[in-house]
């Protein structure tokens, strides 16, 4: 299996040995429950499994990760979008800067992770826990993408229109992989993210007879 290293999308300062420490650790910790799905499935996979393949504490794996699910759900990309996001010309429109860092974190996945980002896909439609999870962490991601939206729009991040914004393109966005899995990986995912896209920006276009 492809190590889930976290990859910048763009050049930054080298990070300290503890920040370092860190990222090993929640490495080993994935890495160490995709292989154990693979090998005998999600149900059947434990936090005690996991923490003794990954040579930490189920402690450890509870500092790191709330829930089996999390450790699923988690991307290793996720911070560093918004860093991107943020980083993009203030005068470029909102979508195409948002559809650009997408587009790159979709690259990075399918590059590093391409069987990880599969499984995690299948997992979302399979597994109940896992989606329901999904569903609970989207109000948290729709949070932080909140700030940047406002930071963008120099609207409050609590306003409605905010809100109602950012909320409607996670829970877009969050089919994106559930459509992907259960038409058997057969798209590109790249491709199905710009459709995505395209219908948040101009709505369900009408199709031709």
């Amino acid at each position: 299996m492809t190590p889930a290293r976290p990859l910048p999308l763009t050049d930054g300062p080298r990070l300290g040995l503890r920040e370092r420490k860190k990222i090993k650790t929640r490495t080993a910790i994935r890495e160490a429950t995709y292989a154990l799905i693979k090998e005998q499935g999600y149900d059947a996979t434990t936090i005690e499994q996991i923490a003794e393949r990954a040579e930490v504490s189920p402690s450890t794996v509870f500092r790191y990760f709330p829930t089996k699910e999390d450790i699923v759900l988690t991307d290793a990309y996720h911070p560093l979008l918004l860093e991107e996001l943020r980083a993009r010309p203030a005068n470029e429109p909102w979508r195409a800067s948002l559809r650009y860092v997408l587009r790159q974190a979709i690259g990075l996945g399918a590059a590093e992770e391409a069987e990880v980002t599969r499984l995690r896909s299948r997992l979302m439609v399979e597994v109940p826990a896992v989606r329901s999870r999904m569903m609970e962490s989207m109000s948290a991601t729709g949070k932080l993408l909140a700030g940047a939206v406002a930071e963008r729009t120099g609207r409050d991040e609590d306003s409605l229109e905010v809100r109602v914004y950012t909320m409607s393109l996670i829970g877009g966005l969050a089919e994106v992989p559930l459509y992907w899995a259960e038409n058997d990986f057969h798209d590109d995912l790249r491709t199905l993210l710009d459709r995505a896209l395209d219908v948040f920006e101009h709505g369900p276009v009408p199709k031709r007879s």
